[in-house]
């Protein structure tokens, strides 16, 4: 079976009806695949306007051409929809191993649509897909879920998305999980699937993958593990403390959001929660992807107080911030407890502990009180309340049914003085990496299609942790502190979609370890193809601009790329960016002149439109 094969299975779960559809020919050579795949397939399908958590709303599974080869980190699945948190499309990308499972059983895609009127699971293999009853797990955390499915098909390496019961209750926060601790997080995914009363999606393959070139696919993956062996972050940061490790360096360049945005760095907590604290307090285990050398993962056990004997995925760096700094507890045992509950229960951690955080901020103000959070005391500090509210949101129980709904709609509950300390673009929580510090994050927020977004490009490893790479053209190191000079921003967010076109993971080149010019000999290794690296940075520009169409059709715009008030009139109190603001409009003129977009709407030119053969 070739690792490209063409095949898509669409499911309806209305009628609970499946039929196998080709992949147009053309989309490998204009979207190449993954996030090029859902992207399109959404543009084409879903009606503008049409509301997030109308059954018609499809949820759409994409692996890429490396997805289940020999490339490092080739685990990468992407799930696409219509985000009920923000409206734009949604677009979360996760690792495990479902997506190599999913190859296996012969498809590059799956799209979901419909609702079924009783709950059920989805069980795809070699055969096609079967609707089982789900009854019986309606309720169960995710956890409970995987290991139930695995009993009841009798095949203990069948993988498994699920969601938990935050799902189930539509939470605009909720996610769906893979491997029981892999999060598709962002833009309220979770909400989609139990809309349609979906519980899980249980894969097993045992199709074999074959690549058109082994010989040059052995020489590329060869190359790429060197690369990520090079690469200094990588290799004696990442690989032996996993994502935990960004929390100090992030931390020292004045970059780790604090007190709800209100300090930079959390100098005083680095003893407790930074990596060293958490591989000396925890029992810790290093967890891999599919195929991955990096194995960034965690895997931990609480020793001792309250929570002793606690297991469980993670927490990774940004739910080290959005529970920690954010919230301004340095209870490390806390702080994994929260992110114990998101797994189980099924919610984003990025956007829980940002909503908290806020919530703190409009306790401290007198915007809330103890009526209002049912007695909470919900002072910033307070880990023991950070931990409750957690499990009131998954169970949307008291004030946690409002906090549900995500910080935004929270805050318009409340008033406008309590938009004022809500964290968000476009409707999406800010992640844990700071601005004031690093322009160029500021603008990948501001730009990211599916709301505020660190990774789309991961901008501060230009600004702040100085890295350069010729292939991109950036041979000069650039001033974190300059609201100008961010036309690198267009060429490293290209290089960025490409990892999710392809099926790989973003961590592989976040450091910039692996180049553009290593996955795309990986590409024609698998493919056959003879495509050069300025061909498939196209191909992600193209992509970038398709779902710029989207959000346009939903109205979105230059108008909705803002930041909010603190980072953008606020100077930074602290760190290496104190007295710092963002100037988001010096920014986005700048960045439209190098996308080829209109300064005034932020919408591609017709020029743009085609040159990219979208017109």
């Amino acid at each position: 079976m070739s690792t490209v094969i063409g095949s898509m299975l669409k499911i309806n779960l209305s009628d609970r009806s499946s039929e196998v559809l080709e992949i147009d020919k053309d989309w490998k050579d204009l979207y190449v695949g993954g996030e090029g795949y859902a992207a399109k397939i959404l543009y084409d399908h879903l009606e503008a306007g049409m509301d997030p958590m109308d059954e018609k709303n499809m949820l759409v599974f994409t692996t890429g051409p490396l997805t289940g080869t020999r490339a490092p980190s080739s685990g990468r699945l992407v799930i696409g929809y219509k985000s009920p948190l923000t409206g734009t499309i949604g677009m979360t990308n996760v690792g495990g191993h479902l997506a190599p499972m999913l190859k296996r059983a012969g498809y590059d895609v799956i799209i979901i649509t419909g609702k079924s009127d009783t709950p059920v699971y989805l069980y795809i293999n070699d055969q096609g897909v079967e609707f089982k009853d789900a009854a019986a797990l309606w309720g169960k955390n995710t956890e409970e879920t995987e290991d139930a499915i695995r009993q009841e098909l009798g095949e203990s390496k069948v993988r498994i998305a699920e969601i938990g019961p935050a799902g189930e209750k539509l939470s605009l926060m909720s996610s769906i999980m893979i491997d029981k601790h892999r999060a598709a997080g962002r833009g309220g995914p979770g909400a989609i699937m139990g809309g349609k009363n979906l519980k899980a999606v249980a894969v097993y393959g045992t199709g074999k993958l074959d690549v058109e070139n082994p010989d040059m696919m052995d020489q590329f993956s060869k190359r790429a593990r060197e690369e990520l062996d090079a690469e200094a972050f990588v290799r004696e940061e990442l690989k032996p403390f996993g994502t935990p490790s960004f929390t100090d360096s992030i931390n020292a360049l004045g970059l780790l959001p604090t007190r709800n945005w209100q300090l930079t760095t959390f100098d005083s907590a680095m003893d407790k929660i930074g990596h060293k604290a958490y591989h000396d307090n925890l029992k810790v285990k290093a967890w891999a992807c599919f195929g991955c050398p990096i194995a960034c993962g965690r895997h931990t056990e609480i020793i001792d107080g309250e929570y002793a004997g606690e297991s469980g995925g993670g927490p990774e760096y940004e739910t080290l911030g959005a529970f920690g700094s954010k919230c301004f507890v340095d209870d490390l045992n806390a702080i994994v407890k929260a992110g114990y509950i998101c797994n189980r229960m099924g919610l984003d951690t990025i956007s829980t502990g940002q909503t908290i955080a806020s919530a703190m901020e409009w306790f401290e103000k007198g915007l809330i009180d103890k009526e209002t959070t049912g007695g909470i005391d919900l002072s910033f500090g307070n880990a023991e309340a950070m931990v409750k509210m957690t499990e009131m949101i998954a169970n949307r129980e008291g004030y946690g049914d409002v906090l549900a709904e995500g910080s935004l709609r929270a805050a318009r509950k409340i008033g406008p003085e309590a938009e004022k300390y809500v964290f968000q673009v476009k409707g999406m929580e800010l992640a844990s990496c700071g601005v004031r510090a690093s322009k160029g994050e500021s603008l990948s927020h501001l730009i990211s299609p599916r709301g505020a977004d660190h990774l789309r490009p991961y901008a501060s490893v230009i600004d702040s942790f100085g890295y350069l790479e010729p292939e991109l053209g950036i041979n000069e190191k650039v001033s974190p502190f300059e609201d100008e000079n961010k036309w690198w921003v267009k060429p490293f967010m290209e290089l960025s979609m490409m990892t999710n076109l392809l099926g790989v993971c973003l961590f592989a080149s976040i450091t910039l370890a692996v180049k553009g010019s290593t996955w795309t000999g990986l590409y024609n290794a698998a493919t056959g193809d003879d495509k050069t690296m300025d061909q498939m940075m196209e191909a992600a520009e193209r992509v970038i601009n398709l779902e710029r169409l989207f959000n346009a059709r939903e109205g979105f715009g230059r108008k909705d790329e803002k930041l909010p008030a603190r980072l953008t009139q606020e100077p930074a109190p602290d760190g290496l960016g104190k007295g710092q603001v963002a100037d988001a409009e010096i920014m986005l003129d700048e960045f439209y002149e190098s996308m080829g977009w209109d300064k005034e709407t932020g919408q591609p030119t017709d020029e743009t439109l085609v040159r990219l053969k979208l017109k």
